[in-house]
């Protein structure tokens, strides 16, 4: 019975029982698949970066907030130079998330079987098995995102305290990246348009507002301080700057990739039963938040996996539907068809999203133009030995500092030659850290124009070219490496003309 101090509640009265086992089971196969692979091929350009980013400890930087890389430099000091330990933690977010998916099936009325079937669907997804492999903010957003979606669910239905919790989490997942924001804010317009706003009547959504607020206020505080970097990093990649970037037209069609294209009518089903089925009307803010979100996203130029953390809520509310398909129609075929969405969805997924193509031959298939992750996590220690090869050609008692033209380069030299480390660059929270001593003259200069480098020192010859020996046309293959020596501009001028955000 619905109060008026209350939130509408649903049909269902009480939770079907919970499919504990088989969920772990899945969760812990998913971990551990992620674990098994996660020590081939090598380091990602935002894992290096990452790395150094949490030794320089801060509240924030201009490229994101400060939980990752604190993540990534606590994990580092435990288990140093262990990629499986660095990418320890994604493996287990990613277990997390599939848990939390056949969680929010069982809070939409599904019993055993559709809460296993909903944490297979995420399980498999593309998305999952790519960011669940490597250590990146896109890991634990995902986590955030799911895990926020499940605490607002049941807060949507039951009110008091749980709303708390929601707000813990938004404020956690605020200090990793800025898009819970966009969430919370779609929800809340999902709610007011569509209920049920009874549930705004409590002093606890406010309370739980608050409480994110709080976790916030470092991060919110340090960019303030610092011009609200964000901000023009936000506009950078609008226009393209970033490698995962793409074309506006590409991001309603990548929704179609982002689970797998045979699972699509899973999510969809999910996105139109909260209208159709009365038993999740006081969620039918979600389906709006996801519409409201591709606007917002689709108009300002952001990335096509930023909604992927709504496909969890949108592939638990999907189940249902596609089993009462499988009851209505010759169920054992019906059945197979979608344990063999799910298989080939996951051997697909798997060989695109996961380093299982032998690396010497990774060049040859399609994987890295479909994965373009894939391409930055090789050639990394031939990035940094060929750098190594040109500092030797100066002489060793003379100043020379390593200048690079992306943060990926410069991460690579403070991890794998650290007796030329700190590395420098203009890129992102690079610049921030400054540039070398006065008294360095000379560099060693890679991912940086000819001519740029003419303008500021006397002398610039080739010392060298990258290549990450297979083959691989990433971003670095093929770059000049250069030894500029006796600058003629003092690094106060020239340092302003490094900064890049993207």
């Amino acid at each position: 019975m619905r109060t008026p101090a209350g939130p509408a509640r649903p049909r269902v009265t009480g939770r079907p029982d919970l499919a504990r086992a088989p969920l772990a089971a899945l969760a812990g196969a998913v971990a551990l698949l992620l674990v098994a692979v996660a020590g081939r091929y090598g380091y990602h350009r935002d894992e290096l970066y990452f790395l150094r980013a949490g030794r320089e400890a801060a509240f924030g930087y201009v490229d994101q907030p400060p939980l990752t890389p604190l993540l990534a430099a606590a994990v580092d000091a435990l288990a140093p130079g262990s990629l499986v330990a660095l990418r320890l933690p994604s493996a287990l977010a990613a277990g997390a998330v599939v848990v939390l998916t056949g969680l929010l099936a069982r809070e939409f009325g599904g019993g055993r079987t559709t809460q296993l079937l909903a944490a297979a669907a995420i399980g498999v997804s593309s998305f999952l098995l790519a960011v669940g492999h490597l250590l990146s903010t896109s890991t634990l957003d995902l986590l955030a995102w799911t895990a926020l979606s499940w605490l607002l669910v049941r807060a949507l239905r039951d009110g008091g305290r749980i709303w708390l919790a929601a707000g813990a989490v938004a404020g956690l997942a605020l200090q990793n990246k800025v898009q819970p924001a966009f969430l919370v804010a779609a929800l809340l317009l999902g709610v007011l348009v569509l209920g049920p706003r009874s549930a705004l009547r409590s002093p606890w959504p406010w309370v739980g507002g608050a409480v994110a607020l709080l976790l916030w206020a470092p991060n919110l505080v340090w960019q303030a301080a610092n011009g609200w970097p964000q901000l023009a990093l936000a506009e950078a990649i609008a226009a393209g700057s970033s490698g995962t970037s793409e074309p506006w037209y590409l991001f309603l069609p990548f929704q179609l990739v982002l689970v797998s294209p045979l699972l699509v009518p899973v999510w969809v089903a999910g996105l139109v039963r909260p209208a159709r089925d009365p038993a999740l009307r006081p969620w039918r803010a979600f389906a709006l938040a996801y519409v409201v979100l591709a606007g917002v996203f689709l108009v300002t130029g952001g990335k096509p996996y930023y909604l992927a953390g709504l496909y969890p809520v949108l592939l638990a509310a999907g189940v249902d539907p596609v089993l009462a398909w499988v009851r209505r129609g010759p169920a054992r075929l019906r059945a197979a068809l979608v344990a063999a969405a799910l298989a080939l969805s996951l051997a697909v997924d798997a060989v695109l999203m996961l380093p299982l193509v032998p690396v010497d031959r990774l060049a040859g298939t399609p994987v890295p133009a479909v994965n373009y992750d894939a391409g930055e996590t090789v050639g990394w220690p031939r990035f940094a030995a060929t750098v190594e090869r040109a500092r030797a050609q100066l002489p060793a008692t003379a100043p020379v500092a390593v200048l690079t033209g992306n943060y990926g380069q410069a991460g690579a030299v403070d991890r794998f030659a650290p007796a030329l480390a700190p590395a420098y660059s203009g890129h992102n929270a690079y610049w921030t850290w400054g540039p070398p001593a006065e008294a360095v003259t000379s560099v060693v200069a890679v991912g940086l124009p000819e001519d740029r480098l003419r303008a500021w020192f006397a002398r610039v010859q080739p010392a060298g070219r990258i290549d990450d020996g297979v083959g691989l046309d990433n971003d670095e293959q093929g770059t000049r490496v250069w030894l500029a020596t006796d600058r003629q501009v003092p690094w106060e001028q020239i340092w302003p003309q490094l900064r890049r955000l993207g």
